[in-house]
């Protein structure tokens, strides 16, 4: 309620004294709404409880035992997946409701205490052996479902981001990971499949009708992937960079048409994000390999497409901004 008109009217004399003392009154009693405060510090707690768990853990290691710890971190993920089950509304093709204001948070600390189980049991006894992949593509199974069987976006990014790890690691050679070197040509070409089958994982959504509001989350995961793979691919094959960047500005072409039919402006963002770096890169690569590469005019003219690209990027996200409100 905006307190400013009634004061117009009563300074008018449209409505009378006693009228404006009881809005008055009733806008001072109005209600707070602290919703987003109350789930944020839930999600803090769960999180803050898990890590608390690892560090009593980790500090108790010798005097605990591995078996006792592996079992209590099994039934703490078993217990929490229990209450889930028997108290979640029953399964929807569309969007459904927690049945509960801790349902979501409770589902979380299943899902997070079975990851550190399946951690654990690699980490101490090696179970997995050195096939990495298999220790994250178990918890990577069981996220997907839990996200489409109990409706949560929160495990459903866990779940993509488990996919990534574990198409990293799979196509990851042992000497890569022992070394810690990955700039390898490798990881590039998954993350792009990465990135691509996301997004046709979020058509799919759409077309189905299953779940159609985890569109979202698998487009901004698949795009950004997609992106970054495109990019480092520039930097690591340098011969056929410009190739590359036409695949990039392709990228961003789709992500402009789906900006404007979604009438997003977190997309358009995006695209002038990547598009920016990307046109970036070329521009210096031409500078530095045209004549003027051993003179300070390129130097000067570098800067010079700097100061001129940022003012043009301003420019156009302004313009964008009020092409996507007047759609």
């Amino acid at each position: 309620m905006d307190i400013c008109i009634f004061e117009k009217l009563h300074a008018q004399g449209i409505i009378t004294e006693a009228s404006f003392a009881k809005i008055k009154q009733q806008e001072s009693n109005n209600l707070l709404s602290v919703h987003w405060e109350l789930k944020t510090f839930l999600y803090l707690g769960v999180m803050l409880l898990t890590t608390g768990l690892g560090m009593i853990v980790y500090q108790n290691i010798d005097s605990i035992g591995h078996q006792v710890i592996l079992a209590s971190i099994a039934l703490l993920s078993a217990g929490s997946f229990y209450y889930c089950t028997k108290t979640k509304n029953a399964f929807s093709r569309q969007k459904a409701e927690a049945p509960n204001s801790f349902f979501d948070y409770i589902l979380l600390l299943g899902c997070l205490s079975f990851i550190t189980f399946i951690g654990y049991l690699q980490f101490q006894y090696n179970v997995f052996g050195t096939r990495y992949g298999l220790a994250s593509f178990i918890p990577m199974v069981v996220l997907f479902f839990s996200a489409y069987y109990f409706d949560h976006l929160g495990i459903l990014s866990m779940a993509i981001t488990n996919l990534a790890a574990w198409a990293g690691l799979a196509v990851t050679p042992t000497r890569i990971l022992a070394q810690n070197d990955f700039n390898s040509s490798s990881i590039i070409f998954t993350g792009l499949f990465i990135g691509v089958l996301l997004i046709l994982a979020a058509v799919a959504t759409q077309k189905t009708q299953i779940k159609k509001h985890f569109e979202f989350t698998y487009s901004n995961f698949g795009t950004n992937i997609l992106c970054i793979s495109c990019l480092a691919a520039m930097f690591h094959f340098e011969a056929i960079y410009l190739l590359w960047f036409l695949f990039l500005a392709g990228i961003c072409f789709f992500v402009y048409h789906k900006a404007r039919k979604e009438k997003s402006f977190y997309y358009i963002l995006l695209l002038t994000l990547y598009g920016y770096i990307g046109l970036g890169y070329v521009v210096i690569r031409l500078l530095f390999d045209s004549p003027f590469s051993n003179d300070m005019a390129g130097i000067y003219m570098a800067f010079f497409y700097f100061i001129a690209s940022a003012i043009g990027m301003i420019a156009f996200l302004i313009s964008m901004n009020k092409q996507i409100k007047a759609l």
